[in-house]
């Protein structure tokens, strides 16, 4: 067990994460750090449609982590290994509470394993692997903890997190679930301790979200504003009745406008009675309208100079030229040019109306109750097998690309009996595994006495780094935090904690 103490004397420099640490957490001394994601039901209500809108747009978008760079990836050292705080212990997995592990042995992919999306500091969506696990409510998904804590940036905690179980190509088969509350180590939310690499993060009930949803008739400003699904449709009105919309804005028509009919409809102005329409035009467009007896030509009665208030000038958007004059007067000077239309046609007026598409947000129910939850493990010792699940994705530091991150890939081992680190994050008491994945399986879980045939068993660890143990510039060792007395301790902080519904 590794404890990160504060120099006699001394102080540490407070991080972005420190801050966020120390307001989240009740004393320095506990083990349990816990942060919000999602505030509300409304606000996760507002998160999943974000994901979900215009089928998937945004989770289709969203890359895989990136917190490891080609320079982090290096040989594991041996670090002394690790001293057990506890005895070992377990909680069993929904489902398997009261019943016996089957020694069937197949290979199938849990049915608790999707992918966490989420969007970093400098706005970048992106994801990574995850589980749903057991806990009071079936409300609890495990991952690394840098794939809830913006670590890179030295920041709080991801914006918009949701796990989505499942996921494949945009598609969220038992919906989206929004993150509700994370809890960490204190080590990693206020020193980014990597020994500490791990989160545990309760979602609010599933999210089904209707792509077709229904349009609501709003004002311009809220259309404006509306960052969802929206469209504007123009119906014709009466000349009455675009005059009535002018008036009511005092000159100015953000909702409805006149224009000319179609070209087909505009004749010569020799055309048999061919009527003469004026359309207002800016300064510009007329100063570069030729004159002469043509459609789009200088009009006549070119120009009309109109006196008006101070009000009325500051209110006025155009197409005129406003001027002060001389004596302080305020003026508008209106330009006009001429058009020839069949006396059958007139000039048509349209008013817009604008929508915003209202999608329907449906509850899917409990996280543990759609996918089940895997068990929970700690003090387990080294040397054991387990089944590593994750969506691998990023290239391997010499290029070359093995994974596309659509479908999980999973490995199988003995973690090694000794405890190793790296130099990278100052790491001293990681668990390794021989295993080629790259990110993207960040957050996986790493599962004890998996059982195929059930796909059920303990996670007793997460992957957390990727690592070249030969030196031939590609990943073939992952490793993961020891999960010890103080990490079953956030758990149950975690596991513990009651998250609700959304809609």
């Amino acid at each position: 067990m590794k404890r990160i103490l504060i120099p006699a004397g001394g102080a540490i420099l407070a991080t972005g994460l420190l801050a966020a640490g120390l307001a989240g957490t009740a004393a320095a001394d506990s083990d349990v750090a816990k942060d919000n994601l999602a505030t509300s039901a409304a606000n996760a209500k507002a998160i999943a449609e974000f994901w979900a809108e215009n089928n998937g747009a945004a989770l289709k978008a969203a890359t895989e982590s990136n917190v490891w760079d080609k320079s982090d990836v290096a040989k594991l050292q041996s670090k002394g290994g690790y001293s057990s705080d506890t005895k070992p212990g377990s909680t069993a997995p929904i489902g398997e509470e009261k019943k016996t592990s089957s020694k069937v042995q197949n290979v199938n992919m849990p049915k608790t394993i999707g992918k966490v999306f989420f969007v970093n500091s400098k706005g970048e969506k992106k994801w990574c692997s995850a589980t749903s696990i057991q806990s009071q409510y079936r409300n609890l998904v495990a991952t690394a903890g840098h794939c809830v804590y913006d670590t890179g940036a030295n920041t709080d905690v991801m914006g918009k997190w949701v796990f989505v179980p499942g996921y494949y190509q945009g598609k969220a088969p038992w919906g989206i679930y929004v993150g509700k509350q994370a809890f960490t180590h204190y080590d990693f939310d206020v020193y980014e301790d990597y020994d500490r690499d791990y989160a545990f993060v309760t979602v609010y009930n599933g999210v089904k979200v209707d792509g077709g949803g229904k349009a609501k008739q709003v004002s311009k400003a809220e259309w404006d504003k509306y960052t969802g699904i929206k469209d504007a449709k123009d119906q014709e009105i009466s000349q009455a009745e675009y005059q009535k919309c002018v008036d009511y804005n005092g000159g100015e028509t953000p909702d409805c406008w006149a224009k000319a009919s179609d070209l087909e409809d505009l004749v010569g102005p020799d055309y048999p009675n061919a009527t003469k329409v004026l359309k207002e035009v800016s300064k510009e467009q007329f100063d570069a309208a030729p004159t002469g007896k043509k459609n789009g030509a200088k009009a006549e009665q070119a120009t009309v100079t109109e006196f008006v208030t101070e009000s009325q000038y500051k209110a006025y958007k155009g197409p005129g030229y406003q001027k002060i004059d001389a004596k302080g007067n305020f003026t508008i000077t209106h330009y006009f040019l001429k058009y020839w239309v069949k006396k059958s046609t007139s000039v048509k007026y349209f008013k817009t109306s604008f929508f915003i598409i209202e999608t329907g947000s449906l509850d899917a129910g409990r996280l543990g109750d759609n996918v089940g939850g895997q068990g929970f493990a700690w003090n387990q010792p080294t040397g054991k097998a387990v089944r590593v699940f994750g969506y691998p994705a990023a290239p391997h530091p010499d290029g070359n690309k093995n994974y596309t991150g659509v479908t999980p890939k999973w490995c199988y081992g003995n973690t090694t009996k000794k405890l190793v680190g790296s130099a990278a994050k100052k790491i001293e008491e990681h668990v390794a595994l021989k295993c080629a994945m790259t990110e993207g399986a960040d957050g996986g879980p790493w599962l004890y006495k998996y059982s195929n045939s059930k796909r059920l068993g303990y996670v007793n660890g997460v992957t957390s780094t990727f690592n070249d143990q030969d030196g031939n510039g590609r990943v073939d060792y992952i490793s993961s935090p020891y999960f010890d007395g103080e990490t079953n301790t956030v758990y149950k902080a975690a596991a513990a904690s009651w998250s609700g519904k959304v809609v």
